[in-house]
């Protein structure tokens, strides 16, 4: 995972609101896609965007998938923010 890709995957306000509905819980794709009034294949390829990106992960649960946040991978970038900005602690 490079942190280029990560910054591409949270460019786009649509992945963004994915990441926040995870922080809450972990949620099928179903249940991210009730939030969106668009199409589950662009759902699907969101989630595909934010799990190459290290992101997100998925889990499966008998017939659904699951996916949670990543927050080590959000900690690493709020890390390097940080140290760019000469901060030595967030």
């Amino acid at each position: 995972m490079s942190l280029q890709q990560t910054l591409k995957a949270l460019s786009d306000p649509t992945r963004r609101e994915i990441l926040t509905l995870l922080k809450e819980e972990k949620r099928s794709a179903g249940e991210i896609a009730s939030h969106f009034d668009i199409t589950a294949a662009a759902i699907s390829r969101h989630l595909s965007v934010l799990k190459e990106a290290d992101l997100i992960r998925d889990t499966r649960e008998g017939k659904y998938i699951f996916y949670e946040l990543n927050a080590s991978v959000l900690e690493e970038i709020l890390w390097w923010i940080s140290d760019v900005k000469g901060e030595s602690e967030l």
